[in-house]
């Protein structure tokens, strides 16, 4: 896998899954019924850990400026 993620979009990918999980964890949020939602934030969480996103190889994308 050649990382394809920049360090911009990293940090953003990572602050947005924290909020997404804070949202299904209920720290701040009330209960829904939709919190379960927020575990879709382990996605973009992991995606920044690891440099690389399937979704932009596909799409042929890469914000990673030392791998262009």
């Amino acid at each position: 896998m050649k990382a394809n993620v920049g360090t911009v979009d990293r940090i953003f990918r990572i602050l947005i899954g924290l909020l997404l999980i804070a949202y299904a964890i209920p720290l701040g949020f009330s209960n829904t019924g939709w919190n379960w939602v927020g575990w879709i934030g382990v996605i973009p969480i992991l995606t920044a850990v690891f440099s690389f996103c399937p979704l932009y190889a596909m799409l042929g994308l890469n914000t990673c400026p030392a791998r262009r």
